[in-house]
């Protein structure tokens, strides 16, 4: 076997190590006998929360198992097709098996980031908002691309999508929209896009077509599992209900149900626009609940968001990607120096490798100066 393909295995290897690590190889099987077990248990479902959760926990260990033991696998078969093609001297299965090894190291790659995915709230599901910057209609504008963006990523990705609240621009685009997107690490992978994001570009509300630049800033927290104990004191909140309305279309909503919560400790602002008030009032009471828990996970890491966001405050110095349309076709992550011409289909949801990139970066512990380089 060539010294190339020897060094693809050892990579794929190291990568199903990690994935052992992650999962506490040794136990796991034992551990997913006791799951098995307790789901055969008549009175499970008589606690559906606490079900629930068991049966997350339970399919986590069983992906976690079945993705080791197929990338294993998958491995050892085309090992076997290299040693076979090199006896018979068929260089056709030779090249092929190569080829399927080198695209396993980087699916088995991806598996290895993905195991780092185990914070307190990274398998779950996710609140993401959206807020235009200063600029009137092209952060506006920029805005409602950003959500596009998302949206195609989430589904992409087979999660589910659901818009929360939204304000539509005076002209065009969204002020602001609120997204619950749920699936397994949602919050995990999502939580390296909080920040704002730059966009340059010929602005096409410009009759004089000049150069544009725009803000807007993302906003991620983790929808909170129901076993977590968040309080919050009445005496803290305003709760004022409005008349909503939507962008048009699927979204119009001109009731006066929508729900708007206030928390005066923290200034924390959230709201919901279904049908029913008393739908929103649960909404918005969760997703409250979901951005007092985030800010406890914040102090929790001081040193890595200190890290992160050590570029200016709340405004438009806390800039964490650009996005370069004209004069030149480039999107940039200012914190890990990954970037790339394909402008199209970051904007269209191809996204992972910027999150991969943070992720990486945020578990090796490395400073946004270190990530770029710099002395």
């Amino acid at each position: 076997m060539r010294a190339e393909i020897q060094t693809v295995v050892q990579e794929i290897e190291k990568s199903l190590e990690l994935l052992r690590q992650r999962m506490d190889w040794d136990t796991a099987k034992h551990r997913l006998e006791e799951f098995n077990a307790r789901v055969e248990d008549p009175n499970l479902w008589d606690d559906p929360a606490k079900a629930q959760k068991l049966m997350r926990e339970r399919q986590s260990l069983v992906d976690a198992i079945d993705t080791h033991d197929a990338i294993n696998q998958e491995m050892s078969d085309n090992i076997e097709l290299i040693e076979l093609g090199e006896m018979e001297g068929d260089n056709e299965v030779i090249g092929e098996a190569e080829s399927a090894l080198k695209s396993l190291k980087e699916k088995a790659g991806a598996k290895e980031l993905e195991a780092l995915l185990n914070g307190e709230a990274d398998a779950n599901d996710t609140f993401l908002e959206i807020n235009a910057g200063a600029g009137g209609t092209e952060s506006c504008d920029w805005a409602s691309m950003l959500a596009r963006m998302y949206v195609r990523w989430a589904e992409k990705r087979g999660y589910t999508v659901e818009l929360q609240s939204e304000s539509a621009g005076e002209e065009a685009g969204i002020k602001s929209a609120a997204y619950k997107i749920s699936g397994h690490n949602a919050y995990g992978w999502l939580k390296s896009e909080s920040g704002v994001h730059r966009l340059v570009r010929i602005s096409p509300y410009d009759s004089a077509a000049k150069r544009h630049t725009s803000f807007s800033s993302v906003w991620v927290y983790p929808v909170v599992d129901d076993d977590i104990e968040i309080e919050v004191n009445p005496a803290d909140i305003r709760i004022d209900t409005y008349r909503s309305s939507g962008a048009g279309g699927q979204h119009v909503n001109t009731t006066d149900s929508a729900v708007r919560i206030t928390h005066h400790p923290t200034g924390i602002v959230v709201t919901s626009s279904e049908k029913s008030q008393h739908q929103n009032r649960d909404i918005a009471m969760k997703a409250l609940k979901s951005r007092l828990y985030q800010m406890e996970l914040d102090r929790r890491t001081a040193d890595i968001n200190a890290a992160h966001e050590a570029k200016g405050d709340a405004g438009w110095g806390n800039q964490i990607r650009s996005y370069v349309l004209q004069p030149y076709q480039m999107v940039k992550d200012l914190r890990t120096n990954v970037e790339t011409s394909d402008t199209k289909g970051v904007l269209d949801g191809d996204l992972d490798q910027f999150m991969a990139a943070t992720l990486a970066m945020t578990v090796s512990g490395k400073s946004r100066a270190e990530a770029q380089g710099e002395d």
